[in-house]
């Protein structure tokens, strides 16, 4: 099985894929096409330059591999995809032979978490968008990182049975620290994760936003409700 998860930023999506990760039949890949991502559009983040350095930036090279041989020899192989990053005239083909899977959150607490860590932040950074378009054109399974939250186990059991996956415990911890898998980008953004063991609980109210930051939520709560709608209860 090749599972493509398809996940804005600050979703949840690290944390999915260590879980994934902590099954003894599952290779994990991080985000494959940021180094792609970065060159086709120009755009400034957090260690350019690093990720430029040590990761393949060609996205044809890149879609390849996502249909390649799976990284020691696992028999499952869990793809952890941005829709931001498939840039127009990117390879997408490839995903119609993957287990589409597409987790989301709320925008409120999307555009506070990315906000904390990165200024002018703009609808198309965010996803949702992206996120609703690749769902109609590949469809999938829709899952809330909240409903992942409040009850770890009953949805990642649902989740699996959903894609006919075998359900294993061992997606439930992690060991502290980074895997060897982390991107380039690491050190910026998986602080929290690499502090963690497993999933966290229950996330309270919506955080308030204002001003702009409550323009942008309004602007891509439509493209996460018509998700929602679909997801997994």
């Amino acid at each position: 099985m090749r599972i493509a998860m398809w996940s804005g930023p600050r979703n949840l999506s690290t944390a999915m894929m260590y879980s994934f990760g902590a099954r003894p039949d599952f290779a994990v890949w991080d985000e494959p096409f940021y180094a792609p991502y970065l060159v086709a559009t120009g755009i400034d983040h957090p260690m350019r330059q690093e990720i430029l350095s040590s990761h393949e930036d060609d996205p044809d090279i890149v879609a390849l591999a996502c249909l390649g041989s799976i990284p020691g020899g696992k028999p499952h192989f869990y793809m952890k995809h941005m829709p931001h990053q498939m840039v127009a005239g990117f390879p997408l083909d490839w995903a119609t032979e993957c287990v589409n899977i597409h987790l989301i959150r709320h925008p409120a607490r999307v555009v506070a978490s990315y906000g904390a860590k990165r200024e002018d932040i703009s609808l198309e950074d965010i996803g949702f968008r992206q996120q609703a378009e690749i769902y109609d054109r590949l469809g999938g399974i829709v899952i809330d990182s909240a409903d992942i939250r409040d009850n770890p186990v009953a949805m990642l059991q649902k989740l699996c049975a959903a894609i006919g996956l075998p359900w294993d415990p061992a997606m439930l911890s992690w060991p502290a620290g980074g895997r060897p898998e982390d991107g380039a980008w690491a050190p910026h953004w998986y602080g929290a994760i690499h502090r963690s063991t497993g999933f966290a609980g229950p996330e309270g109210p919506l955080p308030l936003v204002d001003g702009r930051d409550a323009d942008l939520v309004a602007a891509a709560l439509p493209a996460y409700e018509k998700l929602a709608a679909l997801k997994l209860g």
